[in-house]
């Protein structure tokens, strides 16, 4: 059994000395997570380059009682991808090979470490359609996606990152590799294991390739935007949006005029698209894999429509592709420009689609009784019922003093969403961040299930201990979350509920 001091040395052998990193300078890219909130403490930085070097490396720190931390791109804002000292950060960026293409098939085989704009356009290259399209897909990873069960601006018509894959290869706690690689549609032959995986943040399992779906490509596009007098608006046109281009919305989503009018303001290149500012607009794309003029056709039909119904105040449709990626960054840009707006405290819940106006409503008056002066900077996906509830500094109060309130204004958005049926983790993961909430709202029933699951496939607790599941209370024995070693022998038999 190697020692956890001499681990690295240990992994060097297996995977190469360069590809096993410990000084600070050299692992600092891995370590620095993305809004900077949390730091990880690793014993080292392993890059394995295949799946049976991924097995070794687990088995390698299994028997050395190291946790291992399964990381992608290191996009995440929930710090699910944060190792504590002692552990192992696992990361993929090596493993980053189209592996094949099935265009009769629809299908695409990719090894984990894929980052998720390279896949695009491979599928692109193909006259295929990956749909999953975020804000870092020039950096994150498909592994880390499917491990997070990513969302995405597309979600409305092509769903989650669950729904993209129809399978996984996966490393397992003993060393074994999951071989679950089916391009099939159709397998009704007991569990779908791959979905146990899928959404696990890597406590489960390290994905190390996956079978995508894959989509005709879009031959014809209507980007558009409109003014809105408020999200009962806009909730009337996704609904007359859907009907008149037969589902085709690809993307409809919803920003409040503070975050759209804040772009205008702080970014130079940023032009108005509308005549005068209104309190919301609506982003929206629809798309088909016929080419023609149709779709736009019925796109601006729908919208003179809801213009003469006084559904809207006024809209703008991109005329060519340059104004459709005008369009479209000004939704991008939003995220960036409320840095300019001074402290943030994030929120990323979903409701019922039918629920977004009430929920927008009761928020704002929560967040206003609760703190004056603080500013709600809305925005997000509205199409699937998944909006940010961002919440901007009083003008008059200092960024620290602000910051501090952050679990306490989490709580004032979370109980609004959860009093609507929401959830308070739409698409950004649960992590560490979030796991007071969990045990706060996740019926308990789920989190024993949740707990079983993870005793069943990681006994030992080897794979990013500490994220995800609220540490048991009581019971006497190490939890299922703790890291290895925290209160009982590695591999003991857990205490029984």
């Amino acid at each position: 059994m190697p020692a956890a001091e001499s681990l690295p040395a240990e992994l060097a052998r297996i995977i190469g000395a360069k590809n096993v990193l410990t000084a600070p300078e050299k692992t600092r890219a891995y370590t620095e997570e993305l809004r900077g909130r949390h730091r990880s403490e690793c014993l080292a930085v392993a890059l394995p380059a295949n799946a049976e070097e991924v097995s070794a490396v687990v088995s390698c720190c299994a028997r050395a009682g190291a946790g291992i931390v399964p990381q992608g791109g290191n996009t995440g804002t929930m710090g699910g991808a944060v190792a504590r000292r002692g552990q192992v950060i696992l990361n993929l960026r090596r493993m980053n090979r189209v592996l094949g293409v099935d265009e009769a098939n629809h299908s695409m085989h990719v090894q984990a470490g894929c980052v998720l704009a390279d896949i695009q356009e491979a599928a692109r290259a193909r006259g295929r359609l990956f749909p999953l399209s975020l804000g870092a897909q020039g950096s994150c990873q498909i592994g880390g996606n499917l491990a997070t069960n990513a969302g995405g601006v597309n979600v409305l018509h092509y769903g989650n990152a669950r729904d993209l894959a129809l399978g996984l290869e996966v490393v397992l706690a003993d060393g074994r590799v999951w071989s679950g690689l089916s391009a099939l549609r159709k397998d009704n032959t007991g569990y779908d294991l791959k979905n146990l995986f899928i959404g696990s943040e890597g406590t489960l399992g390290v994905i190390t390739a996956a079978v995508l779906k894959l989509f005709p490509a879009l031959q014809s596009e209507s980007v558009a935007l409109a003014g809105l007098r408020a999200p009962e608006a806009a909730l009337e046109l996704l609904g007359r949006l859907r009907a008149a281009t037969a589902d085709r919305l690809v993307t409809f989503e919803l920003m409040g005029g503070i975050a759209v009018h804040s772009v205008l303001r702080h970014f130079s290149g940023a032009r108005a698209p509308l005549a005068a500012q209104h309190e919301w607009y609506a982003l929206l794309k629809a798309g088909s894999a016929a080419p023609g003029p149709a779709l736009r056709e019925r796109v601006e039909a729908c919208l003179a429509r809801a213009l003469q119904d006084d559904v809207l105040q006024d809209a703008v449709i991109a005329e060519n592709e340059t104004q459709a990626r005008e369009l479209l960054r000004l939704r991008e840009q939003v995220v960036e420009a409320q840095r300019f707006e001074g402290g943030s405290i994030k929120h990323d819940v979903s409701v019922p689609v039918s629920s977004v106006p009430e929920f927008l409503r009761r928020a704002e008056r929560a967040v206003a009784a609760a703190m004056p002066g603080a500013r709600p900077y809305p925005y997000g996906h509205m199409g699937d019922g998944n909006m940010h509830f961002n919440i901007s500094q009083p003008p008059d109060m200092e960024a620290k003093a602000f910051l501090s309130q952050w679990d306490a204004m989490n709580r004032v958005v979370h109980e609004v969403a959860h009093q609507l049926g929401g959830s308070f983790s739409a698409e950004h993961g649960i992590g560490i961040s979030k796991l007071g909430e969990m045990r706060r709202y996740k019926d308990p029933v789920s989190l024993a299930l949740y707990r079983q699951i993870k005793r069943a496939l990681d006994p030992g607790n080897l794979f990013n201990p500490g994220k995800l599941l609220p540490v048991e209370e009581g019971g006497g024995g190490r939890a299922a979350n703790a890291p290895p070693g925290a209160s009982a022998t590695r591999g003991a038999k857990p205490a029984s509920r």
